[in-house]
């Protein structure tokens, strides 16, 4: 489904501020390495950040932490002054009128009424009910923007007039923060397409003679990309046990999920033109983490020879905040060594910045971390994967987004999804509510993740949720 509907046109005035405390926020301060019970030992820890934030409420309740004004962050915040993600929420007392938001720390920022009370040229951009209109106004107003944000939060003689535009993030709602466009998916893990070959091909080779060469993608459906928190129903549809001779209907069986990292564009192209991986930059305005639900059954019996289709269709869930490209450029590293001659459109062993993004993500199931996926593994880069899809002139709107594909690493505990993590259900996860092929109804899982910032800092990305619903 889409953005959720609301008022049209700008959103004339501020929300109100509410004096709360209560935030969801990933807690700041050092992550806890997944102890021996993880997948690849004895079954799996808690959810680190989960952890994290049970110690900070309970020195809340002792007197040791105490809640500073909303601008004074706790120090090592990974929602600071350098980070600065993009959402779209609508407040109780005006469930109809949606505002583009800001977060910093357990607050957000209402960004069009605070532009307007600064007198910012772009306060009309900000005033709008979803993320297009800043989205598709291009590099340069995005770092104005970016630029204005970070003085109004941070310069003590903003302070005051800041403060009036913030909100606890607990008190407010979140939406999906922009029109989907079109939406495509890629393969672009090496670990994770040699496992998946593994599983389904043991007697062949596992990568495809042309994995190496190109970025492997489909063109996925964009009304049912939904936002963190969207409850997910289980999947009906066709699949064939390997024990019966015909298909069955039915709800899957095999219901599983997808670790990914969806990038977010923002300045259209013209049909016929090819973005240049010199171009990334200009055309993506951000990141965001995504969860590509997937119905392994359904997904097997279908893919032959076109590809997947109603095992993927079903849902595919983003979270609420776009974190600016420019927030991860200390996140910025080298892609694995290519041991194949890339096409010159593909060939970024010249570029002067390193494709590759460090972002560590946590999948948790139920509250329980159960993987930590390294998007640095990722043999195949977003700018690639952004040049693949053009090269044919295939043009770019506002509001496309492109996901990475599985996240997986060459660790056990690295991989991204429940069809590696227990071979294709052969070596099931042990939680502590009981082991685990597949999902079941019920389950909660969470997507969370933090980059390398500036000077020993971490960026956070704002995680996605969703709970599987049965089947109707």
């Amino acid at each position: 489904m889409g953005p959720a509907a609301g008022r049209p046109g700008p959103c004339a005035a501020p929300f109100s501020p509410v004096r709360r405390s209560h935030s969801h926020r990933v807690p700041p301060g050092p992550r806890r390495p997944l102890p021996y019970g993880s997948p690849c030992a004895n079954g799996p820890p808690r959810c680190p950040y989960a952890e994290l934030a049970r110690d900070r409420r309970r020195s809340r309740r002792r007197g040791t932490v105490t809640d500073a004004r909303p601008l004074d962050l706790p120090e090592g915040d990974p929602f600071g002054p350098d980070n600065l993600p993009y959402g779209v929420c609508t407040t109780p007392e005006d469930p109809g009128r949606p505002h583009i938001v800001v977060r910093y720390g357990d607050h957000v920022l209402d960004a069009g009424g605070a532009a307007a009370a600064f007198g910012s040229a772009h306060a009309d951009l900000l005033r709008q009910p979803l993320l297009g209109p800043l989205m598709a106004a291009g590099r340069p107003v995005w770092q104005a923007v970016r630029g204005e944000l970070r003085e109004w939060l941070t310069a003590p003689g903003h302070r005051e007039t800041a403060s009036r535009f913030l909100r606890p993030l607990a008190d407010v709602t979140m939406r999906l923060p922009f029109e989907v466009s079109d939406y495509v998916d890629f393969y672009a893990s090496e670990h994770h397409a040699t496992n998946v070959g593994k599983i389904f091909r043991p007697d062949s080779a596992a990568l495809p003679a042309n994995w190496k060469h190109l970025p492997i993608g489909y063109h996925g459906r964009a009304g049912t990309v939904v936002v963190s928190g969207t409850p997910v129903v289980r999947p009906k549809g066709q699949r064939k046990p390997p024990t019966e001779n015909a298909p069955v209907f039915g709800a899957s069986r095999r219901l599983d999920i997808e670790a990914e990292v969806g990038f977010v564009v923002g300045t259209p192209s013209a049909h016929t033109d090819s973005v240049p991986l010199s171009g990334f930059r200009d055309h993506v305005f951000g990141v965001t983490l995504l969860n590509d639900w997937s119905a392994r059954d359904i997904q097997g019996w279908e893919y032959v020879p076109l590809g997947p289709f109603l095992g993927k269709s079903f849902a595919t869930s983003v979270s609420a905040w776009i974190t600016p490209l420019d927030a991860l450029d200390a996140a910025r590293t080298a892609p694995p060594a290519r041991d194949v001659p890339l096409l010159p459109y593909l060939d970024d062993s010249a570029e002067p910045e390193p494709g590759g993004i460090d972002l560590r993500i946590t999948v948790s199931i139920n509250g329980h971390a159960v993987s930590e996926p390294p998007f640095s593994a990722m043999y195949w880069t977003a700018a690639q994967q952004l040049a693949h899809m053009t090269v044919n002139g295939a043009s770019l709107r506002t509001g496309d987004l492109y996901a990475s594909g599985t996240v997986s690493g060459p660790e056990r505990s690295q991989r991204g999804c429940l069809l590696e993590l227990t071979w294709g259900g052969k070596e099931p996860l042990e939680l502590p509510d009981g082991s685990r092929g597949f999902l079941e109804d019920g389950d909660e899982v969470t997507l969370s993740a933090w980059a390398p910032g500036p000077g020993g800092s971490r960026i956070g990305l704002g995680e996605v949720t969703g709970t599987v619903r049965p089947a109707r």
